[in-house]
């Protein structure tokens, strides 16, 4: 059995990166395809060249790092490195806990260093050669530090109350765990705002004037309340822009990318706003919460099988089950259901942005939001033919065509 799971662990490896270079490789042949004549004022011929250059470029990155992902994975996995982390915790401590701090910090730190190259390249040699990239190397130091304390401080400390309720309660761990971390996951919704923002961005209130006046104006309208309009420096960053609510009840705030107010008039900025607005209309905040809460559930759920499993530790090289190997070797294995389950969000994510779509249209932001949209997209060389079957199992969001006609059909 344990040969069979070794087996097992490599072919999904393999197959995942199989899988997203087929992805890939029909997006190429379908950046082929004419534009459709809603778009064909996106992008002159200049404009048009250069996405597709920045589309080619982004997508050999995209298979090269993939492919150094799935190789450092196998390679670690088929030459002991599991048993050898393993032997590495237990050294540093006999409580299990700890042993699964370490074992995980080591396989994090790995993964760490190993993303660095590819994120200075990326930002530093892709984002600035087409005219994205606005982070100084002083800034980007400063945020991968930042990034990396918050992760082992907050994934830490979700890791070891997992392993302390298993501790004590085995039996229904994956169900007291489960709700420990949905809980968790709740305030960091809440107060993602307040307690994370700060860390990367300065936010400041919107001060008065015809934008805040507008976006007041609008949630009034349609009685929704929020508590404020703040604008975070995210220029400092990137050119590209943004909006988006946090917070629930009457607590909510609008944010706003300082690029988003650069490059949008202010009716543009509300028919963006309108769209956000109708997702908590129609609920969505709620449903893609209980449609994630009950994932995380299942994970759970079939992770307490395994959890105990002498042949899944063995098919890692180590002689005994313990918590954070066999947590390792599962999140391979639950890889190929967890990209089926995807598949369905995105599925339910679409439907849910072609309603919000509605909304804004059905209020009177529908042709300020579609123009609001091609700007975004133009500004950002988006793909405006990508492959329907890439866009089935990997956009959350509608195509920018069909939006952009959701927006005009559904206009008053």
């Amino acid at each position: 059995m344990a040969s069979t799971l070794y087996t097992l662990v490599i072919v999904i490896v393999v197959a995942e990166y199989l899988w997203s270079t087929w992805l890939t490789i029909l997006n190429i042949r379908a950046s082929l395809r004419p534009v459709p004549e809603l778009l064909k004022d996106l992008y002159d011929e200049k404009q048009y060249w250069k996405q597709q250059d920045y589309a080619m470029t982004n997508r050999k990155f995209s298979l090269i790092s993939g492919l150094v992902s799935m190789l450092v994975t196998l390679a670690i996995f088929t030459f002991g490195g599991f048993a050898v982390f393993d032997a590495a915790a237990r050294s540093v401590s006999r409580f299990p806990v700890v042993q699964a701090l370490v074992f995980w910090g080591i396989f994090y730190l790995i993964s760490w260093a190993l993303s660095i190259p590819f994120d200075v390249y990326r930002t530093f040699v892709i984002e600035q050669r087409f005219g994205f990239n606005r982070t100084t190397p002083k800034l980007f130091v400063t945020d991968t530090l930042k990034g990396l304390l918050m992760n082992v401080v907050i994934m830490g400390a979700v890791l070891a109350l997992c392993v302390w309720i298993y501790t004590l309660t085995p039996r229904w761990f994956w169900l007291i765990a489960w709700g420990a971390v949905t809980l968790f996951s709740l305030f960091m919704q809440y107060f993602y705002s307040q307690l994370i923002v700060p860390l990367f961005n300065k936010q400041t209130p919107l001060p008065e004037g015809e934008l805040r006046t507008a976006i007041e104006a609008f949630a009034a309208r349609v009685d929704f309340p929020i508590e404020g309009i703040f604008v975070i420096d995210s220029s400092k960053r990137s050119s590209k822009s943004n909006a988006y609510f946090t917070g629930f009840g009457r607590r909510k705030r609008v944010v706003l990318y300082d690029t988003l107010m650069e490059q949008l008039s202010t009716e543009e900025i509300v028919g963006v706003l309108a769209h956000e607005i109708g997702h908590y209309k129609r609920h969505h905040i709620l449903l893609s919460s209980l449609e994630g809460f009950a994932t995380n559930l299942l994970m759970f759920w079939l992770f307490s099988l395994f959890i105990g499993s002498k042949d899944l530790a063995m098919a890692a090289g180590c002689s005994e089950p313990s918590f954070h190997v066999n947590l390792a070797v599962f999140s391979l294995i639950y890889t190929p259901l967890s990209l089926l389950l995807d598949i369905v969000t995105n599925v339910l994510s679409r439907r849910h942005e072609r309603q919000a779509d509605a909304f804004a249209a059905a209020h009177g932001c529908g042709p300020a939001e579609a123009a609001a949209l091609k700007k975004m997209s133009a500004k950002s060389l988006a793909n405006l033919t990508p492959h329907p079957i890439v866009v089935f199992t990997e956009y959350s969001h509608p195509t920018l065509y069909e939006r952009v006609k959701t927006l005009m059909d559904n206009s008053l």
